[in-house]
């Protein structure tokens, strides 16, 4: 079934789909939401127990804070990369549905990973030791055809100087990390504007080039993302300390065996 602008109206009891803010369509059945596509203003989405296998339509749903899909039949998280674009997602019900699979902790990591702003999902509050953890441990969610790296222009350039490009492959790093947070890709012309002379003279260094992307990203972050940022690192920086002591240990085990 599709979901027509006149059944919207009416369940809003509104004149205009811009005005509507909340909307509840729990089982209606519905197969077909590309209406969303029209509307940008809508805040608060109940759309669970029906037959929904797509979110592409979501997609330009920026005001969008909480949504509710359980029981529907999306078949894979991938779905989830039409989600990022929403910076104001809160709330997310997702369980019963084909993508949650049969391993629940590890979609739970893989749903905070791809949608790490998320403060409740599935009914649940998430942590930011959860948030810390799914960007260190979740599975990484693959973007459906036309992600925004096929956007992103050559600049004219032929493949393989864009490939072999200092530029383009520190961009691609940057624009990777901003996309998993649901930030929205730099340009190349912003990039450059960006990146000093100093940075692109280096070698193109896997290891450099992500770093400068996380310095650049930084840049864009508000406070609750920062903190999100700080966790994760001193849970890497902790794990990075007792690997060192078991490292430690495990040769002064050695030198005391070779003395006795």
């Amino acid at each position: 079934m599709k979901l027509t602008r006149k059944l919207v109206l009416a369940k809003a009891k509104a004149s205009d789909l811009e005005s509507v803010k909340k909307l509840n369509c729990w089982g209606c059945n519905l197969t077909d939401i590309s209406i969303f596509s029209q509307m940008p203003s809508i805040e608060v989405l109940t759309l669970s127990v029906n037959n929904i296998s797509s979110l592409s339509p979501l997609a330009g749903c920026l005001s969008l804070s909480e949504l509710y899909l359980r029981r529907n039949m999306i078949p894979t998280l991938s779905e989830l990369c039409h989600l990022r674009p929403l910076t104001r997602l809160r709330v997310l019900w997702l369980a019963e549905n084909p993508c949650c699979g049969t391993d629940p902790s590890r979609y739970r990591l893989t749903v905070l990973r791809c949608l790490p702003r998320l403060q409740k999902l599935d009914n649940q509050v998430v942590t930011e030791d959860e948030i810390a953890l799914a960007l260190m441990e979740g599975d990484e969610v693959s973007t459906p055809t036309g992600n925004i790296h096929n956007q992103l222009p050559n600049n004219g350039l032929p493949d393989a100087e864009m490939e072999n490009d200092p530029l383009n492959y520190n961009m691609e790093e940057t624009n990777k990390i901003r996309e998993e947070l649901g930030m929205k890709p730099l340009s190349r012309d912003k990039f450059s504007s960006l990146s000093s002379p100093s940075t692109m003279e280096k070698p193109t260094m896997k290891k450099t080039h992500i770093l400068d992307a996380v310095l650049l990203l930084l840049r864009d972050l508000d406070e609750e993302e920062l903190h999100v940022v700080h966790t994760a690192t001193q849970n890497r920086l902790q794990n990075y300390t007792l690997d060192s002591g078991d490292g430690q240990r495990s040769s002064a085990q050695k030198t005391a065996e070779i003395q006795h």
